[in-house]
């Protein structure tokens, strides 16, 4: 197995093996950049990105200044729910590309300093999945269909689901097959569960975590990581419909966040340390602090996503208290905190700050269906914001997760014509929720939108999945790395400041009524001012700020980084 640590045959070498690899570390205050593959550079025209696309744009991710690339789901897909429907672990969907492309491109991220990690989808595969289509083919109650979680149903003639469960999506979480029997999807029905309790699932993703490994991937991200275990026995219980997950709170949930995941991840664990250096992973947990560091445990994962922030108000005492209850559960635990702003899941951070203050996530999504219309956004408070959080959780301790786009301080598309909408959520809702699309629109790489012959601003020589705006055009890639003042070079110059200040993981809190306020080791200090109005600026030699600063005061809406010692 390439680049592992294998048993010694001499003393010398045990030693060895028993020695820390000095990069073992290196995700715990890593700035990784998530790239949605088709979204992000189209190389071949068809107005879908792929792999090559992205081998194309690795001088950009260099120059950007971050530590590592996070890809989401390449697979072979129907794109019945954009990629997370994986028909097969171990290969790349030819519309993206080949193995031997994706080893190239892992090889130029490599000779660039930059880590890859990559999406694993364990929750549930495609529905075209090989073993999904043996199950179909087999009888009920066969070794095929134990994979998976099949069930009779309710009712005399058993035409009734199984249960009351609830798809995320929309709609009944069971889907009918010929024979009778009822299959488990807690998403679309072309993802069906498996079923963890059975040790060929739980064998077979082991593999795929060696096989991409073994091709010399740095880690994993882990969808649904919260959902896995589930409480299968008979009678199923009762659920009307899923809850809100980050509201479920002691691992007695039927179907999420159950203390039994915790033996799946610990044998994960096992594959990643068997890499030298380790394999990193990161868990997609939708659940309270105190219950997500337990995904991020060092016999675990390493760490979890902190999704706080992307459903806070700009606040200040809401910013310092997640702040606060993140870094001291992670140091608890021995994990890494992780800090996000915007995801390929939810709106762009620069639009909802744009939005009123305590709209929530019922009010964007209606906000959303009115077109982006009612209520009109602020975007020029949006962008100050925007820029504000973002030069403020790359200050502090932890990983910080970038979302493609952020950088050039890119909108939410709110008005994609309703028949070009992808996303599963539109149907499965009956056109009640729009869902993603809007944060998935395509990357503009040139101000021209028929830059190279086609009309996706740069995209590829063809058009896009899904319709760019045309006031795309402003925040390409071209026009941003022209404009010294613009948010992708304000993004440079903050990354590449970090990698030079940051120090141990920890800081001190300065008491500050007006503002929120912390010292980090090595001389530097963060301040940010959540108000409308000017705060008095702290002494010190100015490095970076997110808005223009003259004289002694520091705008609202606004974080500086000061050196002051």
């Amino acid at each position: 197995m390439a680049d592992t640590a294998d048993t010694a045959d001499t003393a010398d070498t045990a030693d060895t093996a028993h020695t820390p690899h000095p990069e073992a570390d290196w995700w715990r205050q890593a700035v990784v950049y998530q790239i949605y593959p088709r979204s992000f550079a189209d190389s071949d025209g068809d107005g879908i990105g792929n792999i090559a696309g992205v081998t194309a744009k690795v001088p950009y991710l260099k120059s950007l200044g971050v530590d590592a690339v996070w890809l989401s789901p390449f697979y072979p897909s129907a794109l019945a729910d954009g990629g997370y429907d994986v028909d097969d672990y171990r290969d790349v969907d030819p519309k993206l590309g080949t193995l031997q492309e994706f080893d190239e491109m892992s090889a130029k991220l490599h000779e660039a300093g930059i880590r890859l990690i990559v999406d694993i989808v364990p929750n549930h595969s495609s529905n075209r999945h090989v073993w999904f289509q043996e199950a179909l083919a087999a009888e009920p109650g066969s070794k095929a269909r134990d994979r998976y979680v099949f069930r009779d149903g309710l009712g005399p003639d058993g035409d009734q689901p199984p249960s009351d469960w609830v798809s995320h999506f929309g709609g009944s979480a069971w889907t009918r097959v010929p024979d009778g029997q009822w299959y488990l999807h807690l998403f679309a029905p072309e993802q069906p569960d498996f079923d963890w309790s059975n040790p060929e699932v739980r064998e077979d993703f082991r593999t795929t975590l060696r096989f991409w490994s073994d091709r010399g991937v740095d880690g994993f991200r882990v969808d649904v990581a919260h959902g896995l275990a589930k409480d299968l026995s008979e009678p199923l219980r009762s659920m009307p419909a899923i809850p809100e997950m980050d509201l479920v709170q002691d691992g007695s949930n039927p179907l999420f966040d159950r203390d039994e995941v915790h033996t799946i991840f610990s044998e994960w664990r096992e594959v990643f340390n068997e890499y030298d250096p380790p394999r990193a992973a990161v868990a997609e947990a939708w659940v309270p602090t105190a219950r997500r560091t337990l995904y991020a445990r060092p016999t675990e994962l390493g760490q979890a996503f902190n999704f706080d922030l992307l459903r806070a108000d700009w606040d200040l005492e809401g910013f310092r208290k997640s702040i606060t209850e993140n870094l001291a559960e992670s140091a608890s635990t021995g994990a890494s905190s992780t800090w996000v702003l915007s995801n390929h899941d939810v709106i762009r951070h620069r639009t909802r700050y744009a939005l009123p203050q305590g709209i929530g996530l019922r009010g964007l999504d209606e906000w959303l269906l009115s077109d982006g219309h009612d209520p009109h956004p602020d975007d020029a408070t949006g962008l100050r914001r925007a820029t504000a959080s973002t030069l403020l959780l790359l200050a502090l301790p932890g990983s910080m997760y970038l979302y493609q786009g952020e950088e050039l301080g890119l909108r939410e598309v709110p008005d994609i014509p309703r028949d070009q909408l992808a996303d599963p959520i539109w149907l499965r809702t009956g056109n009640q929720l729009k869902g993603r699309d809007g944060c998935r629109v395509p990357l503009p790489w040139s101000a021209d939108r028929r830059a190279g012959g086609g009309s996706s601003f740069g995209f590829g020589g063809g058009g896009a999945h899904l319709p760019q705006p045309d006031w795309f055009g402003q925040f390409a890639v071209e026009s941003e790395d022209a404009d010294p003042d613009s948010v992708l070079n304000l993004y440079r110059r903050a990354l590449k400041l970090r990698r030079e200040l940051r120090g141990a993981e920890t800081l001190e809190w300065v008491d500050d009524a007006a503002v929120l306020r912390f010292r980090r080791p090595g001389g530097w200090e963060v301040v940010t001012n959540f108000g409308t109005i000017p705060a008095p600026l702290p002494a010190g030699e100015v490095l970076v700020a997110s808005s223009p600063i003259t004289g002694d005061q520091l705008p609202g809406d606004t974080t500086v980084w000061l050196r002051t010692s």
